[in-house]
């Protein structure tokens, strides 16, 4: 009798597995990858807030008081709700690339992104929910996160990112202490914590990204690896943390902020920023940096009394983390979606009025204090104005599958992974009349 078919033929031309930005019919594209629905969630939700603070400056909307005060809602969404999306919405991504390990997606990704979206619930609307169901609401994220990171990094015994499993674990115990204590005191250690994560993933990303386009530009620069001074900048970030908790407006302070500040600017000595002035996507990620180091500059000052503490925070969260978010954002969704890394004459304009936003939030009070309620709603507008460009601009991208890959069709083997834009630091040296590349990893 013979037989219907050969088993060997079967298993030489068994169709590959999906990559992970190749959507089948049942599994959308939102839902691949980290970056696109966070990076989504994250832009909308910074219009909605910052409309609501500005707002409120204006007299016209009154933000949620039925749990936290104004000013302490402000502080806690911008940085447990707009930008702890972003890093959620990186952090997916890049530990893909880190670890080799499949990326979370659909189902778990979505369960991600339901508990953030619960959490600012909660927050905003007064659902006669008694406060323990709040706080376990609103804090269940941070943990679920940590986990969904920590199980790829320790299967691929990746030590070398498990600090960033430790600052989460702060920005949770922060969370939980802010809310059951209203002080502004773990906002402080949060904000630094994210700062910290800007010093530890920007001293990597920020040389490679710089070399890497410079040197496709026929510049011939060179990545200098500096580990000791790295790990020196975010030791000083975490003095300069203690200094916040228990030596405000003192000496400490000027001393553990200044010496922050010049190591984080001797750290920026090979970066070569002056010569990334033609390329938005780069200047963007070098002005967010500089403006950590400007911002321990000034908070050294609020040691001896020169400036106030609140003016400088806006330095570091307006500037520094705006900024980084902003560039990150739109470099990894172009990247990530299959398209140059290319910034477009809106892109540009929202990368220029982010630092608009910045000097009105932050000079116009010092300067002109009588009109400092128009600074705060200017800047806010300005800020929301550059996020909505960034919606236009990408949020189609992050529906759709990649654009150097047709829909619903699985590629062959013998098709290479496009180059990550969350790179490994390495840089293999270039040989003379070359480019250097990055090692390839997967998306």
């Amino acid at each position: 009798m013979p037989k219907l078919f050969n088993i060997s033929i079967l298993k030489r031309t068994a169709m590959p597995k999906p990559t992970p930005d190749a959507p089948s019919s049942f599994e959308p594209a939102f839902l691949q990858l980290g970056f696109r629905p966070f990076f989504f969630l994250g832009a909308v939700y910074s219009l909605i807030s910052l409309v609501i603070w500005g707002g409120f400056y204006a007299g016209q909307i009154a933000p949620p008081a039925f749990l936290i005060d104004p000013i302490s809602w402000h502080i806690h969404e911008m940085l447990y709700g707009f930008t702890l999306a972003i890093i959620a919405g990186f952090l997916l991504t890049a530990v893909v690339n880190w670890t080799g390990s499949a990326p979370i997606r659909q189902r778990h990704l979505a369960a991600l992104c339901l508990l953030w979206l619960a959490g600012r619930i909660v927050i905003n609307i007064d659902l006669g929910l008694s406060f323990w169901a709040i706080l376990v609401i609103e804090t269940s994220f941070i943990p679920v996160l940590l986990v969904s990171l920590a199980i790829p990094l320790i299967r691929a015994n990746n030590r070398r990112n498990f600090l960033i499993l430790l600052r989460l674990l702060v920005l949770f115990a922060c969370d939980i202490w802010f809310l059951t204590s209203v002080s502004k005191i773990p906002l402080y250690i949060a904000l630094m914590m994210v700062l910290s994560m800007v010093s530890l993933i920007g001293g990597r990303v920020i040389p490679a990204f710089t070399v890497s386009a410079l040197r496709r530009t026929g510049i011939d620069v060179t990545q200098r690896p500096q580990p000791m001074l790295d790990r020196a900048a975010v030791a000083s970030l975490i003095a300069v943390t203690a200094c916040l908790i228990f030596a405000q407006g003192t000496v400490i302070l000027t001393l553990c902020a200044g010496l922050s500040a010049i190591i984080h600017g001797t750290g920026m000595r090979h970066y070569h920023s002056l010569k990334t002035g033609s390329d938005p996507m780069l200047w963007i990620l070098h002005i967010g940096y500089s403006w950590l180091v400007i911002g321990l500059t000034l908070l050294a000052l609020t040691g001896v009394g020169l400036l106030e503490l609140p003016v400088i925070i806006h330095v570091l969260t307006a500037g520094c983390i705006g900024s980084m978010t902003l560039g990150m954002m739109v470099r990894v969704t172009l990247g990530h979606t299959g398209r140059p890394l290319e910034s477009s004459s809106l892109t540009t304009l929202s990368f220029v009025l982010i630092q608009v936003a910045v000097l009105m939030r932050v000079l116009g009070p010092i300067f002109m204090p009588e009109q400092t309620t128009d600074w705060i709603i200017g800047s806010a507008a300005l800020w929301s104005f550059c996020f909505v460009i960034y919606l236009f601009l990408y949020a189609p991208m992050l529906f759709k599958p990649r654009a150097d890959q047709p829909p619903h069709v699985i590629p062959t083997p013998s098709v290479p992974p496009t180059p990550s834009v969350i790179p490994t630091p390495t840089v293999i040296p270039a040989k003379a009349g070359t480019s250097a590349r990055f090692p390839p990893t997967r998306e």
